[in-house]
């Protein structure tokens, strides 16, 4: 198990580095110069020169990734300022270090995540394991109708959709916010509630869908089978031992949709105006904010791949033939 695990996150640092130095290699792919940007209309030779200097791209691209790299770790100066690790780089059009950028809206997007996921775990699953049991009746039917139809609803429309009946007109809820959980919990609550639902909605119905279609092949495999011969009850074969064996297809789709969400829920922050890691991802790429366009991206793919690893331990914790292997 542990030298397993020791390759697993040799892999992943692995393929972190070979994305940070694809993404670094982007910075150099934009047809504008990145210092004239920063330096706004009003720019002068020498503080185009000093920005120039400051941004460290004065210097051979392998110096400049080097620094890049080992400022993550061991941090780095920005100029003749000190940037400590994890060092992302300096924003010059918002006037601040990158990384207090993404900790400031780090906050937002872990709200978002934190309620969604809640709701489709709890909902998604539930609902392919009700649907599953009940194979071939109204509840199935109900089930795998709303699958459908939930995969194929966009999150913008049924935001715009749901804000206006449920809030503008009906005032059944307050209108969608971020407010800081440490400031007013309630508050935090009742303005990311639309949001969680809207977003929760069409992942319910993908992992209604994928609860479904696991559970019933569980239940046809030859383990199952011998727990029915035994004369197990059915309720426990059906959730000590079918729903361990289709947990597999579950997690490893959980895995990937909490690194993306966790790298900015883009679609559902913008269409609810949260200041998260998703709107900080939007802005970027309108200000043409190299610096930070870099950080979210390489934030994000941390995430994706950080959550791969987990998945794979889990593979290991929920299947014994994975650590044999």
């Amino acid at each position: 198990m542990a030298s397993y695990l020791v390759r697993r996150i040799l892999s992943a640092a692995a393929i972190l580095l070979i994305i940070t130095g694809v993404t670094f290699l982007l910075f150099f792919q934009v047809p504008r110069d990145p210092a004239r940007m920063a330096c706004g209309q009003l720019c002068t030779p020498e503080s185009l020169a000093v920005i120039r200097h400051n941004m460290g791209i004065d210097q051979p691209v392998l110096v400049q990734f080097s620094q890049y790299v080992s400022g993550i770790f061991v941090g780095r100066n920005i100029g003749d300022t000190p940037c400590p690790a994890p060092c992302l780089g300096y924003s010059y059009v918002n006037q601040q270090p990158v990384l207090d950028l993404i900790a400031a809206k780090f906050p937002a997007t872990l709200s978002v995540v934190v309620g969604v996921v809640a709701i489709f775990l709890t909902v998604g699953v539930g609902a392919g394991m009700l649907a599953a049991w009940r194979r071939g009746t109204w509840i199935d039917k109900v089930v795998s109708a709303f699958a459908l139809v939930g995969a194929a609803v966009q999150i913008y429309w049924l935001g715009i959709v749901a804000t206006y009946l449920l809030v503008d007109q009906s005032q059944l809820l307050p209108r969608p916010q971020y407010v800081p959980f440490v400031e007013d919990p309630a508050g935090w609550f009742g303005g990311l509630i639309l949001p969680w639902a809207v977003c929760a909605i069409i992942y319910i119905a993908t992992y209604s869908r994928y609860t479904r279609s696991s559970m019933i092949d569980t239940l046809g495999e030859e383990f199952v089978r011998t727990a029915r011969a035994k004369g197990l009850p059915q309720r426990i074969v059906f959730f000590k031992y079918a729903f361990r064996g289709a947990l597999t297809p579950i997690v490893t789709l959980l895995g990937l949709d909490l690194g993306v969400l966790l790298g900015g829920a883009l679609i559902t922050e913008t269409t609810f105006n949260i200041p998260g890691m998703g709107q900080l991802a939007v802005k970027s790429v309108t200000e043409q904010d190299l610096p930070s366009m870099m950080a979210v991206t390489l934030v994000a793919a941390t995430a994706l791949v950080l959550f791969t690893v987990v998945v794979d331990i889990a593979y290991a914790l929920i299947d014994p033939r994975v650590r044999a292997s």
